[in-house]
């Protein structure tokens, strides 16, 4: 049996233009956008809801060579994000985050905090966190577009956009966001959502794999895609914003071929809905 599912009309997107600059203006814009992004955060870090508790808020920033495989280890409590740019270097924006009863005492943890990045394995180790003190270390990594990548972490959301190449993410308490990437990608978390902006006309690459326990999970494709798609929950609704055409029985999981085909696109979750939406 054969099943069209439709939804709501697409809308239009409005026309976009693209301009040629020198690499020495790209670089230096994407610095100053690296800058204010970290800026911002301390800003919020330093404003931020503490539970009366001081905090101290911390940037650093490190280049290091290229390596084969790119490797975060998010620690107890930090989140990663990968961002794609035309470079040859990758620069590490690391955002060092502590507490404690007092400012001296907080500030006193933070410079006990080493970063450690040798190899491209990208970690951080600290003193013990106990009589109401703590610490965390969050990362925004800036690499080549064509780059391996790996990430973990146990209480914080991984990211990553414009990138191509192997990757595989785990987390236990964070979500999963993937923006115009390729390549042979595997991501999993236990507890939060997961979305897939997908671009271009088809996956570039062997496929994805991004899945979820507890959470949602939502699609993003762009009008004309070419791909095998494979989606659905166990426990959750689905809401499909386009028309797909399903092959055998409609259920909580659909498997169907978007345009002329092409590499596996799965994003699954146990509990939580489903969303596909026309980017």
């Amino acid at each position: 049996m054969i099943t069209t599912l439709t939804g709501y009309p697409p809308m239009r997107r409005p026309a976009s233009f693209a301009f040629a600059f020198p690499l020495l203006l790209l670089t230096t814009t994407a610095n100053a956008q690296t800058d204010n992004r970290a800026e911002r955060w301390r800003d919020n870090c330093e404003r931020g809801w503490n539970e009366g508790r001081a905090r101290f808020c911390e940037v650093r920033t490190y280049t290091i060579s290229p390596a084969t495989k790119i490797s975060v280890d998010g620690g107890d409590n930090g989140g990663v994000a990968f961002i794609g740019e035309n470079r040859r270097d990758v620069r590490i924006v690391a955002r060092v985050q502590a507490s404690a009863d007092d400012d001296a005492a907080a500030r006193e943890i933070a410079k006990q905090i080493r970063i450690f990045t040798d190899g491209g394995q990208i970690r951080s180790e600290g003193p013990s966190q106990r009589n109401h003190t703590s610490w965390s270390v969050s990362y925004d990594v800036y690499v080549p577009t064509e780059s391996g990548l790996e990430a973990n972490t146990e209480n914080g959301g991984i990211s990553a956009e414009d990138v191509r190449g192997d990757m595989n993410f785990e987390a236990t308490n964070g979500g999963i966001h993937l923006s115009d990437i390729g390549g042979n990608v595997r991501a999993r978390t236990t507890n939060g959502g997961v979305v897939a902006n997908l671009s271009g006309t088809s996956w570039q690459g062997r496929g994805l794999d991004l899945q979820t326990t507890n959470g949602g999970a939502t699609v993003y494709v762009p009008r004309g895609y070419n791909a095998q798609l494979e989606t659905g929950t166990t426990n959750g609704g689905m809401h499909v914003d386009f028309p797909i055409t399903v092959r055998g029985s409609l259920n909580r999981h659909i498997s169907t071929q978007l345009g002329s085909g092409g590499p596996l696109v799965r994003v699954i979750t146990t509990n939580g809905g489903v969303r596909i939406a026309e980017r």
